[in-house]
């Protein structure tokens, strides 16, 4: 059996995603230790991880973080994206590498698997240590000559024209844009011993990158790595303790249209998404299943007669019954949503939201509406358009059909369990660097 090390950011959409693949690797017989933040110590431990906290690191609730998640609040876009990358990935990695170099001494993993943000996970093995495998938690940020660099929400182009447009913007974000974070990565990785170069975003590996969707919803890249594997989609099961609520029945018997709308757990503001929305669709015939991820439900106001509000919503069992669904952005509830082959209309600008708004409209399950807070005849528009028109959702069932065809956990354990016992870069069998689509892209309007 082998050992192994995750490590992930204190946040839903980092841990979420890890945690089928912990289980299955768990059952296994294989030992995991999780290297994460304290408010995940129980769903780790549940999972049959062992859990280690930071140490060093900055935790979620430590004055520090309050102080940097306050400044980013402010922030939105591109800066938000800088900001970020300078204190919360780049800022963090002489912590990380040092905390994940004393658990190293007391539990000598085979493999160090990280998300993306974990950069520590990358400087560790250059300097010495076990190989990484990056587990990414997002759509694919990997620089690449035929896309522009992750936070511009552009299509791609592997045109000449578009490839000189493509290495222009990454010059220009990598030296302007990103200047003081690729000043704080030099100082991080020189303060850990590595060279203070290469720049990037996230964490990379010459061993294995695990892609928790399909080609069908990503750019294609003439340049991917052969260790870069597309897995399929990591969906957590809903809680056994869920308790349906009253108007459980009315929204899976199929006598009205459902339209699911969720603000997430990073960006919910209420009033950005769900109040426009609840606006929009009020006099429809439609209900409306609004999952608001939050307590203060305040500044919603008045709640429409057709729809109904819930902090949480297990997405898994109410999706197969969905007609629409409308998200900030969120990864993982994209997934969701395309595995039961449901159109999506995207709002949403912060964090990881604009690329992945982009590939729902490049990619032809929705559309982008490529802000935060869309008014409410924007919203109104867009849904209005996605049940009108069926290839909306004739494309989200072919991303569904590519998405059986994975079992996502499975897969990922295989891979791992390979790295494991090889030390080896785990290369695809297809040896065609550019994975196959499904469907023509279909840019919405």
């Amino acid at each position: 059996m082998a050992r192994f090390l995750f490590a992930a950011q204190p946040g839903v959409g980092h841990v979420a995603p890890m945690l089928p693949v912990v289980s299955r690797l768990a059952r296994a017989g294989h030992e995991v230790v999780w290297y994460c933040g304290e408010a995940f110590r129980s769903k780790i431990e549940a999972a049959g991880a062992a859990f280690t906290p930071f140490r060093e690191a900055l935790d979620v609730g430590t004055a520090a973080m309050d102080e940097l998640i306050s400044k980013r609040a402010q922030l939105k876009g591109l800066a938000q994206v800088r900001f970020d990358l300078t204190h919360l990935f780049f800022g963090q990695i002489g912590r990380m590498h040092r905390d994940l170099q004393a658990i190293l001494r007391e539990f000598p993993a085979d493999v160090v698997v990280a998300d993306p943000t974990i950069l520590a996970a990358q400087t560790l093995r250059e300097a010495g240590g076990p190989p990484n495998a990056v587990f990414s938690i997002t759509v694919l940020g990997m620089e690449s000559r035929d896309v522009a660099p992750f936070g511009f929400g552009l299509a791609p182009s592997a045109t000449p024209l578009g490839r000189l447009r493509n290495r222009a913007l990454h010059a220009l974000f990598r030296d302007l844009i990103c200047g003081p974070a690729r000043a704080e990565l030099r100082r991080q990785r020189a303060s850990v011993g590595v060279a203070p170069e290469p720049f990037g975003m996230f964490a990379e590996s010459p061993f294995l990158t695990i892609q928790p969707s399909v080609p069908a919803l990503e750019y294609p890249r003439s340049d991917l790595p052969d260790t870069l594997h597309f897995i399929g989609a990591l969906l957590p099961d809903a809680p056994a303790s869920f308790t349906p609520p009253a108007w459980w029945e009315e929204a899976t018997a199929g006598r009205r249209r459902v339209v699911l709308v969720t603000q997430g757990t990073v960006a919910a503001q209420v009033r950005e998404l769900i109040a426009p929305t609840l606006r929009a669709l009020a006099h429809e015939q439609d209900l409306l299943v609004i999952a608001a991820g939050v307590d203060d439900l305040a500044e919603l106001g008045p709640i429409p007669a057709n729809a109904r509000v819930e902090q949480f919503v297990p997405f898994k069992p109410l999706l197969p019954h969905v007609d629409v669904y409308v998200t900030n952005g969120g990864f993982g509830g994209l997934h969701y949503a395309l595995a039961n082959g449901v159109p999506v209309v995207g709002a949403g600008t912060t964090e990881d939201k604009t690329e992945v708004n982009a590939r729902i409209a490049y990619s032809g399950v929705g559309i982008n509406l490529k802000t935060s807070t869309p008014t409410p005849a924007q919203v109104r528009a867009a849904v209005l358009r996605v049940l009108r028109e069926p290839g909306y959702r004739e494309r989200a069932r072919a991303v569904q059909a590519e998405l059986t065809r994975h079992d996502a956990s499975a897969e990922a354990v295989a891979l791992l369990e390979r790295l494991a016992a090889t030390g080896e870069p785990v290369r695809r069998l297809d040896t065609a660097v550019e994975p196959r689509r499904t469907f023509l892209p279909f840019v919405a309007r």
